[in-house]
């Protein structure tokens, strides 16, 4: 990472545009984009990033409300602008890039799905690294508020960040909560004290970023936004409509968006390039007022 990167990630007014849809997501992602057939995995994924091209290239798109963008691994060795998709994105639009390095989740257990092991994770730093990548994200799923699930979570992300730390990148941490859970509250409580205590734990200077969803109580991730250990607290939308996303990210002070459904909602293979760029305008100033709180 650079200290310029490290500089706009810490201080940056803005958001994180989550463009990191992958094998399981990406259906979901084209069909809201009004894209409804292709002919083969491979036909998708070039039709995926053909959308999040568009959205990069954007005149709209930039470092002024935008000071991160997570990639797929697909996206991260493919090219926009006839450069590699990270280095477009930091040399042209000053938006630093982050690469998605998690395999999806094993079934429920616990309450929560933990990610999947990562075999390839030395060598995905490594090319990230090549690529003048500044950080890392991983995702895990917190389906139900249960103690030892909740921990178990929590120790798997801050190892594996541990390592992404020792390759000289940055990792986001997501546990992410489901906004359907019956237990919601008392998952984000748990969640909560088990992230502050692990984070306790974490040696000398280090520091992680977090990605949370938009929790119950207004103000609940403070503590972690104040967190010594802590650089940046992010927000999911996690399936909130971006209206709603906005509302609640409004209420969290000193936390910033990175919203992935919500950014590209409205979006359209279909609309000319001035109405893609107006309704891409307005999500992103909408989601960048929401994260100036």
């Amino acid at each position: 990472m650079s200290t310029e990167q490290l500089q706009q990630m810490a201080t940056g007014r803005g958001f994180i545009a989550a463009l990191d849809q992958s094998g399981g997501s990406t259906p979901g992602a084209l069909k809201r984009y009004g894209i409804e057939t292709w002919a083969d995995d491979a036909q998708m994924f070039e039709l995926v990033h053909a959308m999040r091209s568009r959205i990069i290239t954007s005149r709209v798109f930039g470092g002024d409300r935008i000071v991160g963008a997570i990639l797929f691994d697909r996206t991260m060795e493919s090219q926009i602008g006839g450069m590699g998709a990270a280095e477009y994105l930091w040399q042209v639009k000053h938006v630093a890039p982050f690469l998605k390095v998690d395999k999806g989740l094993v079934d429920e257990a616990d309450g929560v799905r933990l990610m999947k092991p990562i075999p390839d994770l030395d060598d995905a730093l490594t090319r990230a690294n090549g690529h003048g990548v500044f950080g890392t994200k991983m995702r895990s799923l917190v389906v139900q508020a249960d103690k030892a699930g909740v921990a178990a979570i929590v120790d798997q992300q801050l190892e594996l960040a541990q390592r992404i730390l020792a390759a000289g990148l940055m990792p986001i941490v997501e546990p992410e909560v489901d906004i359907h859970s019956p237990t919601k509250g008392q998952a984000e409580d748990m969640l909560r004290s088990a992230l502050h205590d692990r984070l306790d734990r974490l040696p000398g200077d280090a520091r992680v970023m977090l990605k949370l969803t938009l929790p119950e109580q207004d103000g609940w991730w403070t503590p972690l936004v104040e967190h010594p250990h802590v650089l940046r607290v992010a927000a999911l939308s996690g399936g909130y409509t971006r209206a709603e996303a906005v509302q609640r990210l409004a209420r969290q002070p000193g936390v910033i968006a990175s919203f992935s459904r919500a950014l590209t909602e409205g979006l359209a293979a279909q609309q000319s390039d001035d109405e893609f760029d107006a309704v891409l305008d307005g999500s992103i100033q909408a989601i960048y007022d929401a994260s100036l709180t």
